[in-house]
């Protein structure tokens, strides 16, 4: 599987994200779906609900990336503005999809609501595009050749992200393997970067942390699509642990 195919991006589109009042959560869904595909998030960005920032992001994140994906901005709100955004950063032009126009006016008269021009703007995609549907919403996302168009709900997301993966190339799984230190970070710093030194096709990471009791520990989690050199680099940076008396735990 070639290098840029394992990496993926994905640019959080919306105000309340950087505003505070929304967290965001659909970064850990998407990574821990992708992972299980082999392919890893290599960079996640927030813009605002800003039509130069957006179509600026997107082309740079597409071009980089062999997969784009984007939450956020596709309700039938006046500030729903991703897919046309979409559209002007791939040159196509807006359209109503036909069936997701069916979809919406068949979900809303069923349920005894009015079929408003606000609701049916759920129906518009940039022109080529494929609907990306779940069962969490009669409204759909879409797909143009690498950039996946999600909403932003974090059920729906899930949901529409969960539909994508099929579509996506799969390469090896990322394995890992982690040890807790009962120390502070520091105290491993320089045995983590000697195992990384030894081992440059693995992924090295430390995540520190302070318990209830307020003692200073640290996680350090070994990944890579090689299982022997997964261990073999766990081994080895246990061994240095050991050696130096530095108490850890699986």
């Amino acid at each position: 599987m070639p290098e840029r195919a394992r990496h993926a991006a994905l640019l959080i589109i919306g105000n309340e994200i950087l505003s505070g009042r929304t967290q965001d959560v659909n970064l850990r869904v998407l990574a821990r779906l992708l992972r299980e595909r082999g392919i890893q998030i290599a960079e996640a960005r927030t813009v605002r609900d800003e039509p130069e920032a957006i179509i600026t992001a997107v082309n740079e994140l597409r071009g980089r990336y062999a997969y784009l994906f984007t939450s956020g901005g596709i309700g039938p709100t006046h500030d729903d503005i991703t897919t046309a955004c979409i559209a002007k950063a791939l040159g196509r032009s807006v359209i109503r999809h036909p069936d997701a126009e069916a979809n919406l006016r068949e979900y809303y008269l069923g349920i005894g609501r009015e079929v408003s021009e606000a609701r049916m703007r759920m129906a518009e995609v940039a022109e080529g595009a494929e609907l990306i549907t779940c069962a969490e919403t009669a409204a759909p996302g879409f797909v143009i050749d690498n950039v996946f168009v999600f909403a932003g709900v974090p059920a729906i997301f899930a949901g529409m992200a969960q539909s994508a993966m099929a579509r996506l190339a799969a390469g090896p799984k990322l394995q890992s393997r982690s040890i807790t230190v009962l120390v502070g970070e520091s105290e491993a710093a320089d045995d983590l970067a000697h195992v990384q030194d030894n081992h440059a096709q693995l992924e090295l990471g430390s995540y520190p942390t302070v318990r209830d009791d307020g003692k200073h520990i640290c996680e350090l989690v070994i990944s890579g699509t090689d299982t022997e050199a997964v261990n073999q680099a766990l081994q080895e940076l246990t061994g240095l642990l050991d050696k130096r008396d530095i108490p850890w735990q699986s």
